[in-house]
């Protein structure tokens, strides 16, 4: 299913405050399956190290009433970090890939983007990108399938379905990319879901002899032979949903800040361009969701 300017969306997605107080899931695609009893079960362990563990707060502080707010909604809720909002009187919580603004005196909850008008920027994804890059400083190379020139200039993090029609897209012009001095690190995203035939299909992928050969193959509809192995598709699906993503591809430059879903070679190279001179990157001809 395409989604509007390169990504293939994450459809029938909710709003945090209703997860919190629904307990919900996020939904993938038009419809995604239930996980299956196996992949619940592997799911369980890493997100209720994280709910357990939480940030280091110290007590009586904001951050702390900050926490206990968002906790008293949902006391099983996995926060990735509390830190002083841009906004006055306020705290940055991030949970679920997304930023939620609380009172210092715990007493209001706002949901939204916090813009700053005169810089042109959202402030929201500044604290999103150092969440970001955290989270994959989490996933060796040993998980990753990698795409890269002798001496690349840049790296990109992209999340990657083999179903996608953008994420396919982007594939095919793999060594475009290379050529530009990019490479390429794929994590796994089944955007269908775990349990799904989409969840499989990637496991299968990541347990190949020749991870990028699979990968290749299988995003041109060639069979694979089906993999049971240890495998990372489970934590980096998870990953990809506290990092923010909405839909795939999501690529991710360095320093955490979204790129954007496809972008065509000479306009990654660009974007990237202006990233490492100090700009934003405009990505031209790659619009964000709807």
């Amino acid at each position: 299913m395409g989604g509007a300017g390169g990504y293939a969306t994450i459809a029938g997605m909710k709003t945090i405050i209703a997860l919190l107080l629904a307990t919900a899931s996020l939904s993938a695609c038009a419809q995604q399956p239930a996980p299956s009893a196996a992949a619940a079960a592997a799911a369980k362990p890493a997100a209720a190290a994280k709910t357990a563990a939480g940030p280091a707060i110290a007590p009586g502080t904001a951050a702390a009433r900050a926490r206990d707010a968002v906790r008293s909604i949902d006391p099983n809720i996995a926060i990735e970090q509390v830190s002083p909002a841009p906004m006055p009187g306020f705290q940055a919580v991030i949970v679920g890939g997304q930023v939620l603004y609380v009172s210092d005196d715990g007493k209001y909850l706002i949901q939204g983007s916090l813009y700053d008008v005169g810089a042109r920027r959202d402030l929201g994804e500044d604290a999103m990108k150092r969440v970001r890059v955290e989270l994959l400083r989490s996933v060796p190379v040993a998980d990753r399938i990698v795409f890269a020139p002798k001496d690349p200039k840049y790296t990109v993090t992209v999340f990657t379905d083999v179903e996608c029609g953008y994420c396919r897209k982007f594939h095919s012009q793999i060594a475009e990319y290379n050529k530009l001095g990019i490479a390429v690190e794929y994590l796994a995203f089944p955007r269908m879901g775990l349990g799904s035939e989409d969840f499989r299909k990637m496991v299968a992928v990541w347990c190949a002899p020749d991870r990028r050969k699979a990968l290749t193959d299988a995003k041109n509809d060639r069979n694979i032979p089906a993999g049971n192995c240890t495998n990372p598709v489970t934590m980096e699906y998870q990953l990809g949903r506290r990092a923010g993503l909405t839909g795939t591809p999501m690529v991710l430059a360095a320093d955490g800040t979204q790129l954007g879903g496809y972008l065509a070679p000479e306009q990654l190279r660009a974007a990237l361009d202006a990233l490492a001179a100090g700009g934003q990157p405009t990505a031209s001809g790659a619009v964000g969701l709807q």
